[in-house]
């Protein structure tokens, strides 16, 4: 029995959810649109101002189908509302971040800038060079491109220098002794 999906999810004022027939599912809403479609083996259906997600048998497949056919569309729905957010920070002397147009400009230490393309439907920031921050209303989006970013520079454990998320913790290692 899937405890996660079979949770109805409440659809929020201002918020609309369609289901066509391909199981393709559409929320809109006041911060964008989310469209994603979904196996055909769930039954999605919108009750009033709940969306219901149910398998066709308890195989191992379906149920974890079931799960996270349900997880995505509460992720659709709070995306639309609220929107996804992610925030970085470089540490590192002379690490910094800028902004290009639709291009995020990265200096990592290395001898040439690193330049990422910032994908349509992403908000990203800079309010200070040592510190990104990037907004959308697809969870999954916003997680890739921040995933993204920090691969650059993945923070190194002896003096903690390179780019990670806020309030992540980097385990620090003690140098050679001589």
């Amino acid at each position: 029995m899937s405890r996660i999906g079979n949770k109805p999810i409440q659809i929020p004022e201002g918020v609309t959810v369609t289901v066509n027939p391909d199981n393709t599912v559409v929320v809109k809403g006041p911060k964008g649109e989310i469209t994603n479609q979904f196996n055909l083996a769930m039954r999605i259906e919108v009750e009033g101002n709940e969306v219901k997600v149910a398998r066709p048998s308890d195989s191992i497949e379906h149920k974890g189908l079931h799960g996270t056919t349900r997880s995505v569309i509460a992720n659709m729905i709070e995306g639309v509302t609220n929107e996804f957010a992610k925030t970085l920070e470089i540490q590192g002397t002379g690490y910094r971040a800028s902004l290009k147009g639709n291009t995020l400009v990265v200096n990592a230490g290395y001898s040439h800038l690193v330049e990422k393309e910032i994908p349509a439907g992403l908000t990203v920031t800079v309010p200070n060079p040592t510190e990104i921050n990037i907004r959308g209303v697809d969870k999954q989006v916003v997680g890739q491109f921040a995933a993204e970013v920090r691969a650059i520079r993945k923070p190194e454990p002896y003096l903690g220098k390179g780019i990670r998320y806020r309030g992540e913790i980097v385990r620090r290692k003690e140098g050679k002794k001589a």
